[in-house]
């Protein structure tokens, strides 16, 4: 599921304008690599919430912008499996 949701995030990133050519799972979302401002988070967590059918609290992406691609995807694949088990 992690290369689904690291397609899905790529091509969000895409779609809002992010060049994703030199990035990989070692790339920190936030200013310290792709340099995703909170309005751009915040709008990749919607595309994602709207996607995997996950929910993130609003204070969460200050969090989000500290982790790396390959953090982000696991976190959701996590949500995502209790999302479907219940």
């Amino acid at each position: 599921m992690n290369a689904e949701i690291r397609q899905f995030l790529f091509d969000s990133l895409t779609a809002m304008k992010y060049s994703t050519a030199d990035m990989d799972d070692d790339t920190v979302l936030g200013p310290a690599g792709a340099d995703l401002e909170s309005l751009a988070m915040a709008e990749l967590a919607l595309r994602v919430e709207d996607h995997f059918g996950v929910r993130f609290n609003e204070d969460e992406a200050e969090r989000f912008a500290a982790m790396t691609v390959g953090e982000f995807c696991a976190e959701v694949a996590g949500r995502a499996r209790i999302a479907t088990a219940t």
